[in-house]
């Protein structure tokens, strides 16, 4: 059985951390170096960075930075915002990405999935879905939240699944920042619809939804930033709850 893993996310705008609810209300939450550094020394099993204003104010990631946390830190790291084609995707991983999260450039040209599974292999190419509940199913957005597109959350799942992606990034923006807990009913139809791991987001609050959503809903691995932003909970301590409750972790 492979273990779970708990994934921080540091949401980056201007240089620095900040976290809002429903991706709106930003507040300052650190520098990202710092903020990572202690991250790896908490033992998290990833690292997920989000230039979230990249795309919609058409600019690249940040690349220096991106730079400067990969020299600091040892555990996997997950690069998304402002990806444009297959040279920023080289750019990130030579600047010491190991993965790169796409949303809306995959939107807008779903052959890229295709193209830079093929060149540089599916499992750097995480999928990073947005989604937001509508009166039928759940609508996909773009630009970090900002533009709703004609496209089901589900069926696009299943679409990139089959487009070669390594993983999807799974963020309901309903519960984004409310710590209310994860969507467990969109996690679980993604799950269900796609053979590639799911990374849910968006909503934890409690050490038991982490249980939940990975032991109830099926998610491969648990994002989460506002919780661990402002110290409410470590990464370890999510990880050694987790396991006194049977599920396997990597402590």
């Amino acid at each position: 059985m492979l273990a779970k893993r708990i994934i921080p996310c540091l949401d980056i705008k201007e240089g620095r951390v900040v976290k809002g609810v429903k991706f709106l209300g930003l507040k300052d939450a650190g520098d990202p170096v710092e903020v990572a550094l202690a991250y790896d020394q908490q033992g998290a099993d990833e690292l997920v960075f989000l230039d979230i204003t990249a795309s919609f104010e058409k600019r690249k990631t940040l690349l220096e930075l991106v730079e400067k946390i990969a020299r600091n830190i040892f555990m996997p790291f997950t690069v998304g915002g402002g990806i444009g084609g297959l040279e920023d995707i080289r750019n990130l991983l030579n600047a010491g990405a190991d993965k790169v999260s796409i949303n809306t450039a995959a939107v807008k040209c779903p052959e890229l999935v295709a193209e830079a599974s093929a060149k540089f292999g599916s499992q750097c190419i995480v999928a990073a879905i947005d989604a937001k509940k509508a009166s039928e199913g759940w609508q996909v957005y773009i630009n970090g939240g900002r533009t709703p597109v004609d496209l089901d959350a589900i069926t696009w799942s299943k679409q990139v699944a089959r487009l070669g992606a390594g993983e999807i990034l799974l963020t309901s923006m309903d519960y984004d920042g409310t710590k209310d807990g994860y969507d467990l009913e969109l996690t679980k139809r993604i799950v269900a619809g796609v053979n590639i791991p799911v990374i849910a987001s968006g909503g934890a609050g409690r050490l038991e939804h982490f249980y939940t959503v990975l032991n109830e809903a099926g998610a491969d691995a648990a994002l989460a930033a506002s919780l661990f932003h402002y110290r409410e909970y470590t990464v370890k301590q999510v990880k050694e709850y987790l396991k006194q409750k049977g599920v396997s972790v990597r402590l």
